[in-house]
């Protein structure tokens, strides 16, 4: 398992592809990141499973 781990969403703003680093160290996490695209605040919301997956959730931060 890598501390981090870099996963692919698509930006909820444009619909573009993105990726981003996940620290896979911590369970649970939100924080606001924004589009290498288009420049908007996504927040993310971070889910870590047992086995390290992250799973990510991606929302426009003005929702």
């Amino acid at each position: 398992m890598h501390a981090l781990e870099e996963v692919f969403l698509q930006c909820p703003y444009c619909g573009e592809p993105i990726s981003v680093l996940v620290d896979c160290s911590e369970a649970q996490q939100q924080y606001v990141e924004d589009c290498q695209v288009c420049c908007n605040p996504i927040l993310l919301s971070v889910d870590v499973d047992d086995s390290g997956v992250p799973v990510v959730v991606a929302e426009r931060e003005n929702a």
